[in-house]
């Protein structure tokens, strides 16, 4: 795992909490530079958890970077909850987005719903993201989605795997799989994480 924060205190108290939640190793960053120098000497590792505001470039421009790496698993720990800042990280490829001030506990929930799969976003900005129901470069929005689509769209918010949605929905794992590409054909992405956060920009799911 690999934790990117110009703050010493706070990038240790995050390492020591991932290690108590049961990661290996922790490797630390303190710049985009340094970030990059550790991401090429590891290669992509389960998750990354990192600011924005760094001092030699903006995380946004990181998480981009990570996920085309092959990162499968991002999560932004920022102090602004400003609304272009919590849109550009998702549609980065973020799967969650959490803020300095949140209690240990909310952090906690956060990064264990992104290692289960899921999506999450910081109770105070998940507002944010049900401003506006436009889908970047398609004319269809979230709300045109069927019943089912939704309800495979919110298991998936909730870290599911397509075997666990098949389960709870008593369907197949290939049907799940063809629900999940119709949904992306209308949401113009394939992306977990990006059907995801536009579908709770919409407010279709939680």
């Amino acid at each position: 795992m690999l934790v990117v924060d110009d703050h010493p205190l706070l990038r240790e108290a995050i390492s020591a909490r991932l290690t108590q939640m049961g990661a290996g190793t922790v490797h630390e960053a303190a710049s985009v530079a340094e970030a990059r120098a550790r991401a090429l000497a590891t290669g992509p590792c389960d998750l990354a958890i990192l600011d924005l505001g760094l001092p030699d470039g903006t995380g946004i421009d990181l998480v981009t970077e990570l996920r085309a790496q092959g990162w499968p698993r991002i999560v932004v720990l920022a102090s602004s909850d400003d609304p272009y800042a919590v849109r550009s990280a998702f549609q980065a490829g973020a799967q969650a987005y959490l803020l300095k001030s949140a209690s240990p506990m909310v952090v906690t929930d956060g990064v264990r719903r992104v290692l289960d799969g899921g999506v999450y976003a910081d109770p105070s900005v998940a507002p944010v993201l049900a401003a506006g129901t436009r889908v970047p470069g398609t004319d269809n929005t979230p709300r045109e989605l069927s019943a089912r689509e939704v309800e495979v769209l919110q298991l998936v918010a909730d870290g599911q795997s397509n075997k666990e949605i098949g389960e709870a929905l008593s369907l197949s794992a290939l049907t799940v799989k063809s629900h999940l590409s119709r949904i992306g054909r209308k949401l113009g992405t394939g992306d977990r994480a990006q059907m995801v956060a536009l579908a709770m920009r919409a407010g279709v799911i939680r």
